[in-house]
């Protein structure tokens, strides 16, 4: 690897360490923060089960750090399975 690489890569490690650092996130925030996809956490969003922002006069998702940090702390039920359930039970609800 060269120096200028060496740079590179250097640089976009501080890049994503700066990003912790922020109060607010959206969602690519959130997901280099977290580890979990796009789409998951689009998935928790509509479902409710993520705390968000509640500006509803923003259309895009913001996310408190603290807020988030205490959610992660506190063990959610983040696989497929249940989220799958989660969806299909708001699906039948919103049917009735």
């Amino acid at each position: 690897m060269n120096e200028q690489e060496q740079m590179v890569g250097l640089l976009e490690d501080i890049k994503v360490l700066l990003t912790h650092t922020k109060k607010v996130m959206n969602v690519d925030d959130l997901a280099q923060y977290t580890g979990l996809s796009k789409s998951k956490i689009y998935k928790l969003t509509h479902l409710k089960l993520i705390p968000t922002g509640n500006n509803s006069n923003i259309r895009q998702k913001f996310f408190d750090k603290e807020k988030i940090d205490v959610w992660l702390l506190g063990e959610p039920n983040l696989s497929d399975e249940f989220l799958e359930q989660q969806f299909n039970q708001k699906l039948l609800k919103n049917r009735k």
